[in-house]
């Protein structure tokens, strides 16, 4: 399917809950992240800092969406996509940066990959750290050794080989990218129903990526393209309800992996391996959901770096 021309605005959605002056900055970047005229929707789970109002009526080109409620990250992102079924839009968490440029640099790696659904960029921290945003799929070789050591021993093999971090960053499929920003080929995202919105926050992009994969599309990792992204808001505001939460979605996810009767051991030994490990980091004062960052920015490789 053609891509829409470029005077057609891009859609952007982030979906905010208090999102703080953070947003100022993400609208501003914006202007330079792409030569296309973009519409932002602001699906917002019920702020109550006033800001995404303060946006809307600020800047023309950004509409509030209410969702009626906190009803989860891919639930809005879902709303904030709805009436869309061909081209590309943007989902974007509200405390991201743009680099100039960006997004049209997204938009030309789907152009060389026609059965890419998603495209992410290089995601990094203020201080410049790359976070390791394509990763493989979660197995369950991979995915315990990395579920009970790596907040514990980051440096451990299963973690590395799981978040793909001993390798130079390059344009590649991934087994999922992290949905904080993605690039969407939205007739690819509808095909197979958009975010589950049993998932209330974490693994939503993980689920979407393994369906995306199970029907034959790819998810592309760009990493000449780069922004920056603050993150853990909804962490810091709230750790053990979102150690909770990211727990539950692992669960969610592991668990659908493996149906079945003759697999209830098996789901059974994942719950209290979970459980077992959330209770370890109370006890510690460790919050487990999240990961260490890869490398210093100076280490990424890619054209579109500064």
């Amino acid at each position: 399917m053609p891509e829409q021309r470029e005077t057609t605005p891009l859609r952007v959605v982030a979906v905010t809950y208090s999102p703080g002056e953070a947003l100022d900055g993400f609208l501003e970047s914006l202007a330079q992240a792409t030569t296309r005229p973009v519409e932002v929707v602001l699906a917002d789970n019920g702020s109550t800092d006033g800001v995404p109002e303060r946006a809307a009526a600020r800047y023309p080109h950004v509409r509030l969406l209410r969702t009626g409620g906190n009803i989860g990250y891919g639930a809005a992102v879902n709303a904030g996509l709805a009436g869309l079924t061909e081209g590309h839009a943007v989902v974007a968490n509200p405390d991201l940066r743009f680099h100039p440029g960006s997004i049209d640099e997204l938009l030309a790696v789907a152009a060389r990959w026609p059965r890419a659904a998603t495209v992410g960029p290089a995601i990094r921290t203020p201080e410049g750290e790359l976070y390791p945003s394509a990763r493989d799929l979660p197995q369950l070789s991979t995915g315990a050794g990395h579920a009970l050591l790596g907040w514990a021993w980051p440096a451990n093999p299963w973690t590395a080989r799981y978040r793909r971090e001993r390798e130079a960053p390059r344009e590649r499929p991934a087994g999922w990218l992290s949905g904080s920003c993605l690039l969407v080929d939205l007739a690819a995202f509808w095909s197979v129903g958009g975010f589950d919105p049993g998932y209330f926050m974490y693994f939503e992009d993980v689920d979407l990526a393994e369906r995306l994969g199970r029907a034959g599309w790819l998810n592309v990792y760009a990493p000449s393209a780069v922004v920056v992204h603050e993150g853990g808001h909804s962490t810091r505001r709230e750790p053990h309800r979102m150690q909770r939460v990211h727990h539950t979605s692992a669960l969610r996810y592991l668990s659908g992996q493996h149906p079945g009767r003759r697999n209830a051991p098996l789901r059974l030994a994942l719950r209290g391996g979970l459980g077992a490990r959330m209770l370890v980091s109370y006890v510690n004062g460790r919050v487990a959901a999240g990961a260490r960052f890869q490398r210093r920015a100076d280490d990424v490789g890619g054209t579109g770096e500064s």
